[in-house]
């Protein structure tokens, strides 16, 4: 057993069954809190997107939105001004070029206002089981503290974490890492004592 697939053992009796904190019902408000969760916690995202998906449900809605009372609902999140264009943004984009259907390749998705790679590999692997690796701050940290990436390079660091790894277990070894780094292998003060993984730990040693 390789050390990716020990550190996913480990991880999968931790955390199976825990999906992700950002509260959705479909592609489109997945994508929605995505863009909304840049720089913000998911607790705040998912204070909002009850009343902002009930008043704008699809991507038609949406499109032909008031900017501004986009930006009054989201205004308890961070850059709300600029993420309320990209909402507004994207929905024409999508009513536009994809018939208001999610697009399913990372390729695509990027195309979208406020949609970056790791936007568009959560998306994937969130909404329709499409195998990726979304690579933000606590995947990135924590797969270069195990030493299963050795990178500064956020794309790079993919590469790492899936190279010779399972696409079929991709997804959740994602899920959880984000999990580990978000409530145990934090920036600061992390929990090494009790940390399940701590013995692949390059970090520990």
């Amino acid at each position: 057993m390789t050390k990716k697939e020990k550190i996913y053992e480990i991880l999968h009796k931790k955390y199976d069954g825990r999906g992700s904190d950002l509260n959705y019902k479909n592609a489109f408000e997945l994508l929605c809190a995505v863009v909304l969760a840049a720089q913000c916690t998911d607790r705040r995202v998912n204070m909002v997107t009850p009343v902002l998906f009930k008043k704008y449900p699809t991507p038609f809605e949406l499109a032909v939105a008031n900017i501004y009372d986009v930006r009054e609902i989201i205004k308890s999140i961070n850059f709300f001004s600029n993420k309320s264009t990209y909402l507004v943004e994207l929905s024409k984009q999508l009513v536009e070029n994809f018939d208001g259907v999610v697009p399913r390749t990372i390729e695509e998705l990027s195309t979208l206002s406020g949609v970056g790679r790791k936007s568009a590999s959560v998306v994937l692997c969130g909404a329709f089981n499409i195998p990726a690796m979304p690579v933000d701050t606590h995947v990135f940290r924590v797969s270069n503290r195990l030493g299963i990436s050795n990178s500064k390079n956020v794309v790079k660091c993919e590469q790492d974490i899936v190279e010779d790894f399972p696409k079929e277990k991709w997804n959740n070894m994602h899920n959880y890492l984000v999990l580990h780094g978000r409530y145990v292998c934090t920036a600061k003060a992390p929990q090494c004592e009790t940390c399940p993984i701590k013995n692949e730990c390059d970090h520990n040693i």
